[in-house]
């Protein structure tokens, strides 16, 4: 009996203590805040009520007729829509409900209305807000494919006036043009129609791309008035052309609420009905407002973090929250998608497993400009899943359209940016063991756009050639001169060398690893490239013309013959090679003096640059800088990195507020990747495309970490990593240890994190300058290291000079044919 007695007072006990803890506890979900730096927000930029990568964006909107300070805006006090899609190039379906009277030919302003914060509930799945004018509470959450909205309309309106709806699918209500667009009553209670994504400015994407609606309400439709442009067309069953819409009036119970749910497709009506049918057969939003919480702590748990301060987890889940949504889906629930590469639309269908459901998905995405310093790192920790569906769709478009693209927007090509990024992000993924992907065909796309016709032909947004990437002057010379160019060629001639540099050695690696040694030695070559481009002179990668000569006058602040970046930040950029960059520059410590006085210059400036014309030193607010302080690691003074990565963390990315949280272009996920990456201190300056890819550390912000590891890819459970003596003035690490035995060097294996384990460190308040030093304990680079001792010989960097001497039968110093180099070969270890 008193043995009976202490068991229940124990179990008693027990439940007490986890209904304290849950309590007082708060899960994921609760810190990720969708309005951190809302206030300078972009179409892609926000959403609230939607799943994680989903189909379905939808939020309120403050702006929508721009793809720049638009969407919702958190200090512009008024809304004028609520729509579906807000993705790169892309909007769809913007309603509104309405009371009172409105004019709905005065264009998209007729229907804006007044709302406050203090009433506003923003959360991961789910937004509430009142719309003052129309005196209506509106709450938004969703499924992948499918809006759910409840709408509570005022008391005092007459029975007989019902709920009204604006389905607003004209010009002005979404971020592109909009040249045609239908909607039709169907049934008692639904709507179908589609709205056509014009083609959009400066040729990013010039083909349009319809998104396909089915509006169902819980109550019976009473009539739609419509409108075209200025024209009233009073009660109608349908309407269509340009700048058309339709308030649908619906019939109100005595609670005066109506719920409608509007499933999407790119693909067709019926595809749209059926993802409606399949997502939300029924009218329970408070389970899909739980369902979609639940959904996204699941995938922020991915990572569990202890300790730091109620601002740094706030920001931490939502920097994790922006990875997970900013690429959006586009496939249907059964696999059908819309294939645009070619000159009409074609209904394609993902393989389906043995249930029937596709076996992975597709996506709308901006480009994988550098997301190998971002998104491909996180999605390769804790969502390789994700990492191998977006590998899977691009080699779709490489079957369906004949290139794997750099940034594919409605099923169709952009080419936005330069480079061949999607080298790495699938390179990445093999190494990484995610290769659940026809292989044979990856290599095959990727090498095709390394050559002339591939990635690396297109410039800019061309699409209608492949002439103006420079491809054939980068194999001819070496590099991309900057003169002698015809009308719309590359303009970043200096950054699309060393990007293609990269890009190459990355495909050496995928070549090497599957035994192609021809190729492998051929991609290695060209890897070398960026040695072209420096010059001994002045210390930095410099623009040079046809006959080798330098750009004069030079200034290494200037951004020309540069993608959105200049000299002083993209002279850094020789990430497959940081050991042969500080060869170049002279050794470690010219290297660390010059690299450290990056940072001093831009303490002032929070690491970003001063303005929109002076990009600085280095930039954080943007990609190409994103490596810049790991690079340390490599150059005997990892507590340099470690000094740096908490400042920019702190001073970059350490905002959590509507006013501060990324400081420049977040570029769906990219800059909340970085602040996931820094703050858990791991970082890959290779992008994890080596052959044996390697995680550098520096001193994490959190006292526990814990990585949940994807037991389909990955066979450990987890990987931990304690930060002990954790403290904001407690940087620098002291000693190191992996699963207990010692760690000498500031990096480790990716194969030693999945296999499951503990990276345990011990911080203090001064560098340990012995830790991780040696020329032996850096990362590897394609260039070996050398010991100490070798180092401080210095022998002189490598220096290519022309001595103009052209023939079809020379080789220059990266093994290009075309125009000779006289240098000292046996000053570079290849």
């Amino acid at each position: 009996m008193a043995a009976s007695l202490r068991r229940a007072a124990l179990l008693a006990a027990c439940l007490l203590a986890g209904w304290l803890a849950a309590a007082q506890g708060r899960e994921p979900v609760d810190y990720a805040d969708p309005l951190v730096d809302s206030a300078h927000s972009r179409w892609i930029f926000f959403s609230s009520a939607c799943r994680p990568f989903a189909m379905v964006n939808l939020s309120p909107d403050t702006n929508a007729d721009a793809p720049w300070n638009s969407g919702y805006c958190y200090h512009k006090g008024s809304l004028c829509g609520l729509s579906h899609v807000h993705a790169w190039e892309l909007g769809g379906v913007s309603v509104m409900p309405v009371a009172g009277a409105v004019d709905p030919t005065a264009g998209p302003e007729a229907f804006r209305s007044p709302f406050r914060h203090d009433d506003e509930v923003c959360q991961p799945g789910y937004h509430a807000v009142t719309l003052d004018r129309y005196r209506i509470r509106v709450e938004l959450t969703s499924t992948r494919r499918v809006g759910f909205h409840r709408y509570r309309f005022p008391a005092g309106d007459s029975p007989a006036s019902g709920g009204r709806v604006a389905i607003n699918l004209a010009e002005g209500t979404i971020s592109v043009p909009v040249p045609d667009a239908m909607l039709r009553q169907v049934g008692g209670a639904e709507i179908e129609g589609y709205q056509v994504n014009g083609p959009t400015a400066a040729n990013r994407r010039p083909k349009p791309c319809t998104v396909y609606f089915v509006a169902r309400f819980d109550r019976p439709i009473q009539d739609l008035a419509g409108w075209c442009g200025k024209q009233r067309l009073g009660t109608v069953r349908e309407v269509s052309g340009k700048d058309c819409g339709a308030i649908v009036r619906c019939a109100l119970g005595a609670d005066r609420l109506l719920q409608m749910k509007v499933g999407l497709s790119y693909v067709s009506i019926e595809q749209a009905r059926r993802n409606l049918d399949a997502e939300l057969p029924h009218w329970d939003f408070d389970r899909v407002r739980r369902e979609s919480r639940e959904e996204w702590n699941r995938w922020l748990g991915k990572f569990e973090v202890e300790g730091g301060s109620e601002t740094q987890r706030k920001k931490f889940y939502t920097d994790l929250w922006h990875v997970l949504l900013g690429r959006r889906l586009t496939s249907d629930v059964d696999g059908k998608y819309c294939d645009m590469t070619g000159p009409a639309p074609r209904i394609r269908q993902i393989p389906l497993d043995a249930r029937g459901r596709p076996l992975y998905q597709h996506y709308n995405s901006d480009a994988f400009w550098m997301t190998f310093w971002n998104l491909n790192q996180v999605w390769g920790l804790a969502y390789p899943r994700t990492y191998s569906e977006f590998v899977r769709f691009l080699l779709d478009m490489y079957r369906d359209g004949g290139l794997i693209p750099r940034g594919p927007t409605g099923h169709n090509y952009s080419f936005v940016m330069i480079g061949a990024h999607s080298t790495p992000l699938i390179v990445g993924a093999y190494m990484k063991s995610i290769r659940d992907f026809d292989v044979a065909t990856a290599y095959a796309g990727m090498r095709k756009n390394h050559f002339p016709g591939g990635l690396m032909g297109h410039g800019h947004y061309e699409h209608g050639s492949a002439k103006l990437g420079g491809i054939e002057d980068y194999l001819r010379y070496g590099y991309i001169p900057i003169d002698g160019r015809p009308k719309g060629w590359v303009a970043d001639s200096a950054s699309a060398t060393l990007e293609y540099a990269y890009d190459d050695w990355c495909l050496a690696q995928m070549a090497q690893a599957l035994g192609k040694e021809d190729d492998c030695r051929m991609f290695l070559r060209r890897a070398e490239n960026y040695h072209n481009l420096f010059d001994r002179q002045s210390g930095f990668m410099r623009p040079r013309r046809r006959d080798g000569s330098w750009l004069s006058p030079f200034d290494p602040l200037a951004s020309r013959y540069w993608c959105e970046t200049n000299a002083w930040q993209f002279t850094w950029f020789v990430p497959h090679d940081v050991e042969g960059l500080i060869r170049l520059m002279g050794g470690r410590d010219t290297f660390n003096r010059r690299l450290n006085d990056v940072f001093e210059r831009s303490v002032a400036v929070n690491f970003v640059a001063p303005t929109a014309s002076n990009l600085g030193y280095v930039d954080y607010s943007n990609q190409p800088s994103m490596a810049t302080a790991h690079l340390f690691n490599y150059s005997g003074a990892p507590w340099l990195a470690q000094k740096w990565v908490r400042e920019v963390k702190e001073r970059t990315f350490g905002g959590a507020t509507p006013d501060l949280g990324y400081r420049g272009d977040e570029d769906q996920g990219q800059a909340g990747a970085l602040g996931v990456l820094m703050a858990v201190g791991l970082f890959q300056v290779r992008g994890g495309a080596e052959i044996e890819p390697v995680y550098e550390i520096t001193s994490p912000i959190f006292d526990r970490i814990t990585i949940h590891l994807d037991p389909d890819y990955y066979p450990g459970r987890k990987f931990v990593i304690v930060a002990r003596n954790n403290s904001p003035a407690n940087r620098y690490i002291q000693s190191a240890a992996l699963d207990g035995r010692p760690l000498a060097r500031p990096w480790f294996y990716h194969r030693e994190l999945v296999k499951g384990g503990t990276l345990e460190l011990v911080l203090g308040p001064k560098p340990n300058k012995r830790w991780g030093s040696r020329s032996e304990d850096a990362p590897p680079s394609m260039t070996p290291t050398v010991s100490a001792l070798a180092a401080r010989a210095a022998r002189p960097a490598f220096a290519p000079t022309a001595c103009g001497k052209k023939s079809p039968s020379c080789v220059n110093a990266s093994g290009n044919r075309g125009l000779h180099f006289c240098a000292d070969q046996t000053s570079f270890v290849p």
